[in-house]
């Protein structure tokens, strides 16, 4: 009981906080009249993977230095360059504005003209805030054989939804057509893999959802701290679905195992394998505000290239033969979690 007041607090402050911050163009946020706040009402994320592969970089290249990047604020500063139409976008314009901010300039100098600029980044905030920054990771200590310590880094702290050592395939097939129950389009990507094989938890965060959908089968939804991003995760394994010590309201941190790679779905009843090829389906909703979190009004994203980004972090997974499940082995310090939660409340 203790635990979920205290998730629900975060997650309130985290939404409250959020109004606050909402600076855009009209044309892009929707204004909900009784409540009198504007939030977003769209997002199409389509950056190249190429792009976000060189942002992070400089990124995580430049932590530490004179001239600190934020790669949300370069693919932002990007995205109004070329009207978020990236077959327009040269690579000069990432270069030019990269050697500006080492020469002293401010993001907010060179964007001021920029008319669309607030809207990107507060999008591209929404859909990769949690991915980078400060962490600590536990690494094999060998100065002591057999033991564990951590360290501190900086960088990617987001993970792959397919465990290390476990092989996958995939392509972008987000919007694609889907004809059970309706005709509707496909607002994840498929991950391909073996039954069974361990689902990562991409972003720390609290589980929100669990349990059958006549859609996805066996589920788990996991909303981020900032309540910003609502992760789905569908078509688990029959029978042994979830990590045996996971349940609604519990906190998770990124790299922890949640569940199993399955074929559940498409049926009214529970427990059914009705998917004819084994796969995850891995989706992200964005959420501005909560009368979009179950609504026509929702917002999910082609998260096709972000797999494939988050293949430079996989966890590594170990089976626990007592508890009949796989947990990680390295585990992780996220600033992200807020420290008035229990440490019991955590996955093992």
């Amino acid at each position: 009981m203790v635990f979920a007041l205290t998730a629900a607090v975060v997650l309130a402050l985290a939404i409250i906080a959020r109004a606050l911050l909402l600076l855009s163009p009209d044309s892009l946020y929707t204004v909900k009249m009784d409540e009198d706040k504007k939030f977003i009402k769209w997002v199409d994320f389509n950056v190249p993977y190429s792009l976000l592969e060189k942002t992070l970089t400089l990124d995580i290249k430049s932590y530490g230095t004179e001239t600190k990047l934020n790669w949300i604020e370069l693919l932002a500063y990007c995205a109004a360059k070329c009207g978020g139409n990236f077959k327009k976008h040269k690579n000069s314009t990432l270069d030019n504005l990269v050697k500006e901010l080492k020469n002293g300039k401010q993001i907010s100098e060179l964007a001021k003209d920029l008319k669309y600029y607030p809207y990107y980044y507060e999008a591209y905030s929404a859909v990769l805030g949690g991915f980078v920054g400060e962490f600590e990771i536990e690494v094999d200590d060998k100065d002591n054989p057999g033991q564990k310590k951590f360290v501190k880094k900086y960088g990617l702290k987001a993970f792959s939804p397919i465990a290390k050592g476990y092989g996958y395939s995939h392509y972008d097939d987000f919007g694609n057509s889907r004809s059970y129950g309706f005709s509707r389009k496909h607002l994840g990507n498929d991950l391909m893999g073996s039954v069974g094989t361990p689902i990562i938890a991409v972003e720390s965060g609290i589980v929100e959802a669990m349990g059958w959908n006549q859609y996805g089968g066996w589920r788990i939804g996991i909303r981020s701290f900032d309540g910003l991003r609502y992760y789905y995760y569908a078509h688990l394994r029959k029978n042994h679905p979830y990590n045996n010590t996971l349940s609604e309201g519990q906190v998770v941190k990124a790299g922890d195992v949640i569940g199993y790679l399955g074929m559940t779905g498409y049926s009214t009843k529970p427990n059914v394998n009705n998917i004819k090829t084994p796969h995850l389906h891995f989706g992200m909703q964005l959420i501005f505000d909560e009368s979009q979190k179950e609504s026509v009004n929702e917002i999910w994203i082609d998260v096709y290239n972000i797999v494939r980004l988050l293949n430079k972090n996989r966890s590594a997974v170990m089976k626990d033969p007592e508890l009949n499940d796989y947990f990680r082995v390295y585990d992780i310090k996220d600033p992200a979690v807020p420290q008035i939660l229990d440490s019991s409340l955590l996955i093992r």
